[in-house]
This record gives C-alpha cells, sequence and structure tokens, in this order.
C-alpha cells in the first residue's frame, strides 16, 4: 500500500508534539507563595498554581521596632555584632530575648538590646537604696544653711531627723558621683607599639597599633569577657572587654587568645597575643566603645 511521504511526516511530529508535552508537566515549577494580605483579588484573574491571601507572619518582637533599647535586624547582622554596636554581651541579647539559638535571626526582626527599665528599679528598691520619690515638700522643713540653729536645738530633733523624709535624701547623694565615676575610666595603652592609624568614625572605628606577632595585647582596664572568637567578619581572632554599663573595649586581629567568655580580667592582664588574623599584616585594632558607640581613644588614654 503505498502511503505518501507527507502523511508519514505529519504523523512523525504529532507524535513528538505529544512527548514534549508529556515531558512539560514534570517540569512545571513549584507553586509560588504570595505572602500579601489581600484576599479579596478573585481567583480566576491569578495564574494557575498561585496561592493567594496567605497573611503576613510579623516577625518576633515588630510591636516593639523604633523603641529605645530596641534594635532592628539588619543584612548581615549577627548576635554579635549587634552586641558590640549595643554595648551589650551577645549572650545576654540572646537571654533578654529568648534566643534558643543565637545563629537563628531574621532581618526585620526587632531584638531588645537593654536591660528593662522595670527590672533595674525593683533591684534598687529591694537594695533599700530607693525607698520612695524624694519631693521638694519633704526638703522644704530643713534649716536654711544662712540661718544657724543654735547647740542645744540642733541637738534636740536629732531623734525625729533619723525617722523624718531626710532619710531618702542622703542616700541619692552617692548616686550623681557613681555614675560620672562610670563614665570617668582610666585606661591604659593595649600595647606598647607605635601608632600606625588613628580614629576616623567613617573609616577606622578605633586605633591599629603595630608590633610583632606574639607581643601581648593587655586588657585597657578591668573587666569582663563577653566575646572571644572569630565570628565577626573584618575583626579576625577579638576579644571584647566590658568594663560596666557605659563602656566596652575590642581587641582585634589577634594571634591567639588567652582568655574566655565570662571571665573577669584585671587591668594590664594578658589577654590575647598580637597577630594578623583578618588584616593585612600585624597589628591591634583597639577599640573603646561608650554605650556602644566608637569614641576616639585618645579622649581615655593617657598621653605617651
Amino acid at each position: 500500500m503505498f502511503v505518501s511521504r507527507g502523511l508519514v511526516v505529519g504523523f512523525t511530529v504529532a507524535l513528538a508534539g505529544l512527548a514534549l508535552s508529556g515531558c512539560g508537566t514534570r517540569l512545571n515549577k513549584a507553586p509560588v507563595e504570595d505572602r500579601g494580605t489581600s484576599s479579596s483579588a478573585p481567583s480566576s484573574s491569578t495564574q494557575p498554581g498561585v496561592v493567594v491571601g496567605a497573611p503576613i507572619k510579623p516577625l518576633p518582637g515588630a510591636e516593639n521596632a523604633g523603641k529605645p533599647g530596641y534594635y532592628t535586624v539588619k543584612p548581615g547582622d549577627t548576635l554579635i555584632r549587634i552586641g558590640l554596636e549595643s554595648g551589650q554581651s551577645w549572650k545576654d541579647i540572646a537571654r533578654w530575648n529568648n534566643l534558643d539559638n543565637a545563629n537563628l535571626i531574621e532581618v526585620g526582626q526587632v531584638l531588645r538590646v537593654a536591660p528593662l527599665v522595670a527590672a533595674s528599679q525593683a533591684v534598687a528598691s529591694d537594695s533599700g537604696v530607693v525607698t520612695r520619690p524624694v519631693t521638694s515638700s519633704s526638703i522644704t522643713p530643713a534649716a536654711p544653711a544662712s540661718t544657724p540653729a543654735p547647740a542645744a536645738s540642733a541637738a534636740k530633733p536629732a531623734t525625729s531627723a533619723a525617722s523624718g523624709p531626710v532619710v531618702a535624701v542622703a542616700p541619692a547623694t552617692p548616686a550623681a558621683p557613681a555614675a560620672a565615676a562610670e563614665d570617668d575610666m582610666a585606661f591604659i595603652w593595649p600595647a606598647p607599639g607605635s601608632l600606625i592609624a588613628g580614629f576616623d568614625e567613617a573609616r577606622n572605628k578605633g586605633y591599629d597599633i603595630a608590633g610583632k606577632a606574639g607581643d601581648p595585647v593587655l586588657a585597657a582596664a578591668d573587666g569582663r569577657v563577653v566575646y572571644a572568637g572569630a565570628g565577626l567578619r573584618g575583626y579576625g581572632n577579638l576579644v571584647i572587654l566590658k568594663h560596666n554599663n557605659t563602656f566596652l573595649t575590642a581587641y582585634a586581629h589577634n594571634q591567639t587568645l588567652l582568655v574566655k567568655e565570662d571571665q573577669a580580667v584585671r587591668k594590664g592582664q594578658k589577654i590575647a597575643e598580637m597577630g594578623s588574623t583578618d588584616a593585612d599584616r600585624v597589628k591591634l585594632h583597639f577599640e573603646i566603645r561608650r554605650q556602644g558607640k566608637p569614641v576616639d581613644p585618645s579622649r581615655y588614654l593617657p598621653p605617651r
């Protein structure tokens, strides 16, 4: 039987088309989820395989965005960097935010990076230092300094003064010197080498100090180790010390770390050995941070 060449070719093309159609079904992409909040769009206007109307789940802490004491996570952030930028221990931040895994933070997540004010007030109340607010009326009965009282009358109200409102005033006087002392740190130079790069808030957030590999790196003041490791890009082997509620110091590019996290250190103690990790040469990069913000070390280091 004679079969035309055109009929054979047409049949072959039809079979090939069916085969390609079957393969194309298996190669479809997975359905795309639209995370928009609107569910009013009719289903007929959507593309096949697209799910609409799924509400966006708010990130943890979103209700606190922009509030004092809170930080919104940015791309590239780690808990260690957030701790350095906020002047806190990364472990404290993890604890305050109930983070089971400190490596699992999301861009846009809002973290608490300061102790709760209510907690600090409770501690002060429990210590007995703050018993009740001091008002101007509680100070009014006191005699003016310009009018000396007779010796006899001065002795007479002594018993009432012991139980009167003046008691609330007395503990408040040491608070001001204590706050001033916290801001008046006596740091020492962490290494004896020459200064090869000074402070520049935009380009160099501290001092770069020259030295040889293995030279001692010293704690600039008494403190506690809040980080020791190499988890912060650009700093190499890094030690961070917390000195009080105001100051942190950072010591970067070390060859060897000689302290561990949560360890107490004394001023002048050897905490590391100088190196060149994550740096172009052997040097110590040293930062002083006041409430997380880098400050010029020349304001706090002695001249030399």
